[in-house]
């Protein structure tokens, strides 16, 4: 065991708050899956469970075997994956699946395993590796923005072009830390400005087309709309039973909650294990459970502060930011949305709600944190080593 600890390199407080996370997951999930479970009609919780076991072992071992890459190879692997994700994208996107008219192209079939795959998860977490390198290999230079539009905010544009149809929470978390990225890389305000205005004319644009020609491509923005409004209006939809049931939950968790395995309105939540496991969290656990877990997510940030200002070059500080900081954000997405501060969004718990793609990609980004901790770990160690060899003491205590 102590050999199997060694071996574990970089911020050990990340290391526990990723275990923290997972091994508070379980109870949650295998409770919450009932209604899942009823709905499927499998019968039982007990295979939810497991599945949701597997998906952690999973994405531990990607989380583990990250770590150990040195990270500065992740920054000509970001060229060569920019491809191949908007690849996968395209092919998504293409599928044609849609549920009540609404683009629900957010996943592809893996082939031999028959296992669902969310194409935007990786491809957020590939896009932020690139756009950190790009913005490291500009830190010494003066930024043009015509010569950036084709090297950096291409690949993003295509990125988010790809994804918005089908899913815009995500596609507004990637746009937003892009914008974070290349701010903290010295990317001139007033070009950054312009790429907002871009942003915000291309998104308008968007909605004009996709409501004037509603037949030419499947898209969710009637999806997009309905929820803005009838959270600041409050009329009765699907959406929000979701949340009223979701609001239940809560006040009937109160300050030390139902217990583990009590809730009530796990029975009749949709995504309970899910989009909304946050509210049966508090169900169960109560108020101490929903702010043990927002104080996790938040000991997270500012690990991941810490490791980026530690880090001993632009890319690492860039990269580290690029792949933490979205997992932070879609956390308090999530529990927002949970308490109807937020529209629903569909984003999940990370480490904590079911799901194989969220997992393994949130091991993957935490894996490249952990990769760049590692590597302060190793230059500490070096000068730690060097201070003794020129200490006369450390020579003298030697020699005797």
């Amino acid at each position: 065991m102590q050999e199997f600890y060694k071996n574990l390199k970089g911020d050990r407080s990340i290391w526990a708050i990723a275990a923290l996370l997972a091994i508070f997951s379980f109870l949650p999930v295998y409770s919450a899956s009932s209604n899942l479970a009823y709905m499927r009609g499998s019968g039982g919780t007990f295979t939810f469970f497991v599945k949701h076991f597997m998906h952690l072992v999973l994405g531990f071992a990607f989380m583990y075997g990250v770590h150990k890459i040195p990270y500065r190879y992740f920054r000509g692997l970001s060229i060569v994956m920019i491809p191949f994700v908007v690849g996968l994208l395209i092919i998504t996107m293409f599928q044609g699946t849609t549920i009540e008219g609404a683009n629900a192209s957010r996943w592809i079939q893996i082939p031999l395993v028959n296992m669902s795959f969310q194409t935007s998860t990786l491809a957020s977490v590939v896009l932020m590796v690139y756009v950190a390198r790009y913005m490291s290999k500009m830190a010494d230079k003066k930024i043009s923005f015509q010569e950036s539009i084709l090297p950096l905010w291409m690949p993003v544009f295509t990125v988010l072009i790809l994804i918005l149809p089908a899913n815009f929470s995500t596609t507004a978390i990637i746009f937003l830390t892009v914008l974070v990225l290349v701010f903290l890389g010295g990317y001139p305000l007033k070009y950054l400005m312009l790429i907002v205005g871009a942003g915000v004319v291309g998104l308008a644009m968007f909605i004009l087309v996709a409501k004037a020609f509603p037949d030419a491509m499947p898209n969710r923005v009637d999806t997009w709309m309905s929820r803005i409004e009838n959270f600041s209006n409050g009329e009765d939809t699907e959406e929000d039973y979701q949340i009223e049931k979701a609001k239940i939950a809560i006040a009937s968790g109160g300050i030390q909650g139902m217990g583990p395995g009590k809730s009530i309105q796990k029975n009749f939540l949709p995504q309970s294990s899910s989009d909304f496991i946050y509210a049966i969290i508090i169900e169960e656990y109560g108020l101490i459970g929903g702010v043990f877990l927002l104080v996790i997510y938040m000991w997270f940030l500012v690990r991941i502060v810490i490791v980026a200002h530690k880090a001993e070059s632009i890319f690492g500080m860039l990269v580290v930011l690029g792949v933490g900081l979205p997992i932070v954000i879609q956390a308090l997405i999530n529990m927002a949305v949970a308490v109807e501060l937020f529209p629903v969004t569909g984003q999940t718990l990370p480490l904590i709600s079911s799901g194989g793609t969220s997992i393994w990609m949130t091991c993957l980004a935490i894996g490249i944190i952990l990769s760049v901790s590692a590597k302060q770990d190793v230059v500490a160690e070096r000068i730690e080593k060097e201070k003794e060899e020129d200490n006369p003491l450390e020579i003298l205590s030697e020699a005797m």
